[in-house]
């Protein structure tokens, strides 16, 4: 159990590395409100399982309707947490979609669609949360990124990755941004886990059937095994649970203390790599322009 438990918001933790990462907070000591969709719909039965649960372990741990592509819940979401707990100490920025196939055969207004949910759905949160986080002046955002933003990431799956690294840049301005009302930031990549998440699984497919299938003759084969290539890299003790571990083990370190940039890969595709030396120059950077004082200790860590 944590000595300094936090009050945590969690985006689509219904599943997947949200769903393990509110277990996992919770029994840790700290108090979890699970955002999702849906939750007297096709999610209500993971409402009624995590309620089971905080009754059973003694768990601070609840669920809140939660839209991420919608303002009006992103704001009806943290009215709730504030009525119920009076503040909030961390977000976890986890919500978000993958999909496969050719890059052209995704419609335009499929693009921006997943750019609502990976990124703009993070800007809705913010928009409503922060205000709090401010007036506090402490906090803690949690950005759930992805290895592919620098990694060695491969083809059919490019709106995912473009979406997520357009998250990362988004996070990486919100830190110098936040710094001075004592709000942190860490941005926590995780590898291809291809296993334990319904990312693959659940991944969209293009619109425009008919360019996808001129691709067929030439990639299909490759695009088929995009799934069982990937695997190959995980090692077999691999376990999307660490990601949530690692969420643990930064919301439980003292404010100013937590790193700016933490990887869990177990493929290790190079994303670590190349951030480490992207992080030394964008600080290197801030302190030729004079704006050192708007990162943290750990900037280029």
């Amino acid at each position: 159990m944590t000595d300094s438990p936090q009050v945590v918001l969690i985006t689509g933790a219904s599943s997947g590395f949200g769903h393990l990462t509110a277990l996992s907070l919770a029994r840790a000591g700290h108090t979890v409100i699970a955002g999702m969709r849906a939750t007297t719909g096709r999610n209500a039965q993971v409402v009624a399982d995590l309620a089971q649960l905080a009754g059973t372990e003694g768990l601070r741990l609840s669920a809140v309707e939660l839209d991420v592509q919608s303002q009006a819940s992103a704001d009806a979401a943290l009215d709730e947490v504030n009525q119920q707990h009076g503040r909030l100490d961390v977000i976890v920025h986890n919500a978000g979609h993958m999909v496969s196939g050719p890059a052209e055969a995704f419609t335009p207004d499929q693009l921006a669609a997943l750019y609502d949910v990976n990124v703009v759905g993070t800007q809705r949160v913010n928009r409503a949360a922060l205000p709090l986080l401010r007036e506090q002046r402490s906090g803690l955002l949690v950005w759930v990124g992805s290895s592919s933003t620098r990694g060695g990431h491969p083809p059919f799956l490019a709106p995912y990755f473009a979406a997520k690294a357009a998250m990362d840049a988004l996070a990486e301005s919100y830190a110098g941004e936040l710094i001075r009302f004592g709000i942190d930031t860490t941005i926590v990549v995780p590898g291809a886990f291809t296993s334990g998440t319904n990312h693959f699984a659940h991944a969209g497919r293009p619109e425009d059937q008919a360019t996808e299938a001129a691709y067929a003759p030439l990639y299909g084969e490759l695009l088929n095994d995009l799934p069982q290539r990937l695997a190959a890299l995980i090692p077999a003790d691999a376990d999307a649970q660490s990601v949530a571990d690692e969420i643990v083990r930064v919301i439980d370190l003292p404010a100013g203390q937590r790193p700016f940039r933490t990887h869990v890969d177990p493929s290790r595709d190079g994303s670590e790599v190349v951030s480490a030396v992207a992080d030394r120059i964008r600080a290197e950077f801030y302190r030729r322009v004079g704006l050192e004082s708007l990162l943290p200790s750990n900037a280029a860590l």
